[in-house]
């Protein structure tokens, strides 16, 4: 049999010896350790502005510290991700975040689908103090990028649900504390995400991340964790696996570092589209894995059975929902993860006037007021509507997500926060008071921000070309080709039981001026053929290619126009 820790060909790995870099990025870390740019950032670049700094630490390093050249990187500025562990916010942190939007970022924030709040418009000139204000209220962007421990995911209810199996908040602290910051970890082969939830909704997405550590009984009834490690998406998506093993609460931070050393020395480092986790764990296989950790972890771990998996296909806390201690939670919905700082603010004195200033993130980019008496949940469901924050939204503004799109991401083809916006008004419009759950997920290039292929409805950004005539000066027609925004489209992904990830439908590109009634066909087909009782998803999973072709295949739409070119206007700072 042959030994599965000897790769068919050179992957760098340390483990084996392996330390001179194979491509650029290696190169710039073992160059300098992406934790120490903060210090030229305080000393040097803030103040001697965008033109000072090195390249190698504005296309590499920066990212140790949650920074991003915006999209034009010639205009220097910066997008900037505050990492926020397990969701868990305070509303003198949320008012924190929300200052600072407004006086450094023009008033525009984004909450992401992994928990974090990303600002727009920083300037290099001002990290100093935004750290500052940051750091006083206990709010970091350590790590928050970069090859290193991303934000840890966790349910925005724990330690409140009554329904939860086990309440994970204390330990996603403890393992963010363990490996944030710390030079042993701070140079991974890739991004590295972790979840760690007790979630009996698992609604922290264990199955796509590096490390998922999910809510699981024993067989003694003992409350724990199943383990799972190797999920991952972008252009390779692939679910993770259970290695089987039962992991009790006071073992889960051993496991999270233990699992984090394995990856540093046997992560794939030759080249950067092989370096996630996901493809260390598809050639080992889970019980390889399991036996190097252990050997890691200096002790065994017990075994578990399989648990049975979440019958909750969107898995969310959006709404009016029990705690234990009879108050209620109250989740409401910013416009596809977009909010204002000075919405933050006032989002944070609500959180104290009706709760105890308790608020959390979701990883559906959305937040939530804990600790509301029962009384004072609808006052407080009016204040939100006011805020247009609703508790209760259409089915489709809840459903629709969106990366951050070309307006900031250098990466990204397409539009996408707009394009969100335009689409879910417009199917409120067309379809109103459609009640089922049928999640619309754009994403502005390949690499899943905004999780298409979990989506019933996946976009996908690309480019069209299309067909114009001009005039010349003459009078003469001439024939021209331009780029216009399109979107590739994925159906039927989902997270649970018979998870999949969503099928590409072939040969189909929707023009951005085309998502609303292409979207609208969809749904109208699937409600006309479905069997009573079925979710978008299984109605997709269960045609045959053909089926799916012709289902999906895109009408002509006449008489449309062009879509227009959607960038916000942030209020001035």
């Amino acid at each position: 049999m042959p030994d599965k820790t000897k790769p068919r060909r050179s992957e760098a790995q340390w483990a084996l010896g392996y330390h001179e870099p194979q491509n650029p990025a290696e190169a710039a870390k073992k160059e300098d350790d992406g934790l120490n740019v903060r210090a030229r950032i305080e000393n040097v670049y803030s103040k001697k502005g965008f033109s000072s700094i090195w390249p190698s630490d504005l296309r590499n390093r920066f990212r140790w510290y949650g920074l991003y050249t915006q999209r034009p990187e010639t205009d220097g500025y910066f997008m900037l991700r505050v990492r926020i562990p397990g969701g868990l916010l305070t509303s003198e942190q949320t008012d924190v975040i929300g200052r600072i939007s407004e006086r450094y970022g023009r008033d525009v924030a984004d909450v992401t689908d992994r928990q974090n709040v990303q600002l727009h418009w920083i300037r290099i000139e001002d990290m100093p103090a935004i750290w500052s204000e940051l750091e006083a209220v206990g709010l970091s962007t350590t790590e928050a990028c970069g090859d290193t421990p991303r934000n840890i995911l966790g349910c925005p209810l724990a330690g409140t649900d009554a329904t939860e199996i086990v309440d994970a908040s204390a330990l996603i602290q403890e393992a963010n504390a363990a490996l944030i910051g710390d030079p042993r970890f701070s140079n991974l082969p890739r991004k590295f995400k972790i979840s760690i939830t007790g979630c009996a909704h698992q609604c922290a997405q264990h199955e796509i991340n590096d490390i998922g550590i999910v809510g699981a009984t024993a067989r003694d009834g003992t409350a724990g964790f199943d383990l799972w490690v190797g999920g991952g998406l972008s252009t390779n998506p692939m679910f993770g696996v259970r290695l089987g093993a039962f992991v009790a609460p006071h073992e889960v931070v051993p496991v999270v570092v233990g699992i984090t050393s394995v990856f540093r020395e046997w992560g794939y480092r030759r080249a950067r589209n092989h370096a996630r986790m996901k493809f260390l764990v598809r050639d080992w296989g889970p019980e390889r894995f399991r036996e190097v950790l252990e050997k890691e972890l200096g002790f065994a771990l017990a075994d578990l059975p399989e648990p049975p998996p979440s019958n909750q296909v969107h898995r969310e806390h959006v709404g009016v929902g029990d705690q234990r201690d009879g108050n209620k939670y109250v989740g409401f919905t910013p416009k596809a993860g977009r909010i204002a700082g000075h919405q933050l603010r006032a989002v944070a004195r609500l959180a104290r006037r009706y709760g105890r200033g308790r608020l959390r993130t979701t990883t559906q980019q959305k937040m939530v007021i804990l600790d509301v008496p029962e009384t004072r949940v609808a006052e407080l469901t009016e204040d939100l509507q006011v805020l247009d924050l609703p508790v209760q939204p259409s089915a489709w503004r809840r459903g629709t997500m969106a990366c951050t799109g070309i307006e900031f991401c250098k990466l990204a083809i397409v539009e996408t926060k707009g394009r969100a916006n335009e689409l879910y008004r417009y199917l409120e419009e067309r379809l109103p008071g459609f009640a089922e759950e049928v999640r619309i997920n754009l994403n502005g290039c390949p690499n899943s921000c905004a999780r298409y292929q979990t989506a019933d409805i996946g976009l996908m950004g690309c480019l069209q070309s299309e067909r114009v005539w001009t005039t010349d000066h003459d009078g003469n027609q001439i024939e021209e080709r331009r780029k216009v925004e399109a979107f590739l489209v994925h159906l039927g992904g989902h997270l649970g039981s018979d998870r999949t990830f969503g099928t590409k439908v072939r040969g189909v590109k929707v023009l951005a001026s085309e998502v609303g009634p292409y979207t609208e066909h969809l749904i109208r087909s699937y409600r006309k053929l479905r069997n009573d009782g079925e979710s978008f998803a299984t109605f997709v999973n269960r045609l045959s290619p053909a089926e799916l072709q012709e289902f999906a295949k895109k009408p002509v739409f006449e008489g449309l126009p062009p879509a227009p070119s959607i960038v916000a206007e942030p209020r001035a700072s």
